[in-house]
């Protein structure tokens, strides 16, 4: 049984919640402020929070930022009678998985609690697929691996640039856990997913009455992260106010929370990571040349899945086996003209994009032998694009530019397809729609 947090100061409606959830076999706890919400969630765990916007000491985000500050991730559900726009947005950018106005719509909460529980079983096992993850026996993998055993041990600060789906995020755990940080804490930042205006307190913290809703103090990323490693995705997204602040701490070991005069001590590894080139970054002047320096004392280039050789069937093989076990099949073989397109596929999305397209294929299979059948339809389609195309490449050397040829020709077919629906071209691609910006930028794809 599912077991929900009802943050609400409202007696009745708190009441009526409790009540309809219990009859449809959800375990609930009642909380009527911050405070004594918080005090649940440290005696206890949750599946998810029903939280109210407006609480007597403070707001439904408080709970949820001070949560998120100790890489709790249960999701929350925002509920408020004032249906506001800017409301949904910050609850949104703090990290709620969605918003809901008062009076309630009893199928429609169902429905936003069915798709927040479904999510977390998402998040678990996308944790498990990086238990999973094999280093693989290229030339390209032995060299990544061997980077990543001379670097852990040390304090140095690391840079990991690959695209999308490379398993940035693994090796950045990998390391450390391989070092003398092992036993303290590893917390993860999306940076492309911080707004400007929360970056700072999310990164540094911020004491009560430094901005407007800030009703209680906020242990930054940076403290929580104390004696272990901070890993910061994407740190091409942080702005520049950020950036300066992020440069001062890494060189002074001190964070100063938004609104303090304090100055506290830190003891933080940072690994950051980026699908972008920072140096263009430096040069359009995005990008703190500082800074820069500062965090790549070492880089590890993330090798893509189409340079890695031979290790393409050892993952093919691999995702076949988890996704076996996982959905109760017996897929024993992949059928030479499934394996032929699998194998000359370019892969726009990496280890993440192989890993679900193996399991698709495994889920429509009721027999031992994965057949051309259960390979998605775009992705046929594009091998069938990429053969019938015919793409002047004379002018072009390298296998780097033919694969940017390839791939820019698929992105282009793929939104013309969904009549330039960003969300379902970047859906169609297995990747994410800040990807997709990304390299329709660097296409020049309008």
């Amino acid at each position: 049984m599912k077991k929900i947090l009802i943050v609400e100061d409202d007696s009745t409606f708190a009441q009526l919640l409790d009540g309809f959830l219990t009859k449809n076999n959800f375990a609930t706890t009642v909380a009527n402020s911050v405070k004594s919400g918080l005090l649940h969630l440290e005696k206890d765990s949750f599946d998810l929070l029903l939280l109210d916007y407006r609480l007597p000491d403070g707001i439904g985000l408080d709970i949820l930022l001070k949560i998120r500050a100790h890489n709790n991730h249960v999701p929350a559900i925002i509920m408020t009678s004032f249906n506001d726009v800017r409301t949904a947005v910050n609850a949104m950018r703090s990290g709620a998985f969605d918003y809901i106005t008062k009076p309630v719509n009893p199928d429609e909460l169902l429905m936003i609690i069915g798709n927040a529980l479904d999510k977390k079983q998402e998040v678990k096992k996308q944790a498990t697929e990086t238990v999973e993850f094999i280093k693989g026996e290229s030339i390209e993998s032995e060299k990544l691996y061997k980077y990543v055993d001379l670097v852990a041990p040390t304090d140095m600060s690391v840079l990991i640039n690959g695209e999308s789906g490379t398993g940035k995020e693994h090796i950045a755990k990998t390391i450390h856990l391989k070092s003398n940080r092992k036993d303290k804490p590893f917390i993860a930042i999306d940076c492309g997913a911080l707004s400007k205006e929360l970056a700072a307190s999310e990164l540094f913290g911020h004491i009560k009455g430094a901005f407007t809703g800030a009703l209680t103090d906020k242990k930054g990323q940076f403290e929580a992260a104390n004696g272990g490693t901070l890993f910061l995705d994407e740190v091409g997204n942080l702005s520049y106010d950020v950036q300066v602040k992020l440069l001062r701490t890494l060189q002074e070991k001190t964070i100063q929370p938004v609104g303090s005069t304090k100055i506290l001590k830190v003891d933080v590894r940072i690994i950051t990571a980026t699908n972008d080139d920072l140096n263009d970054s430096v040069k359009n002047e995005n990008f703190r040349e500082d800074l820069y320096h500062r965090i790549n004392e070492f880089k590890i280039l993330m090798p893509p899945l189409r340079s890695r050789g031979k290790d393409l069937e050892l993952f093919i093989d691999h995702f076949v086996a988890t996704s076996n076990k996982e959905l109760g099949r017996n897929v024993k073989h992949i059928s030479p003209e499934a394996k032929a397109i699998l194998l000359k596929y370019d892969w726009p999305g990496n280890l993440r994009e192989l890993k679900n397209v193996i399991k698709r294929m495994v889920l429509l299979t009721q027999g031992e032998v994965a057949d051309i059948y259960a390979l998605p339809e775009e992705m046929t389609e594009s091998m069938n694009l990429s053969g019938s195309t015919k793409t002047d490449t004379s002018n072009i050397t390298g296998l780097k530019e033919i694969n940017e040829v390839n791939e820019k020709a698929l992105i282009i077919e793929t939104l013309e397809k969904v009549r330039y629906n960003k969300s379902k071209a970047a859906k169609m691609l297995n990747i994410d729609r800040k990807t997709l910006y990304n390299k329709m930028d660097r296409y020049g794809i309008e």
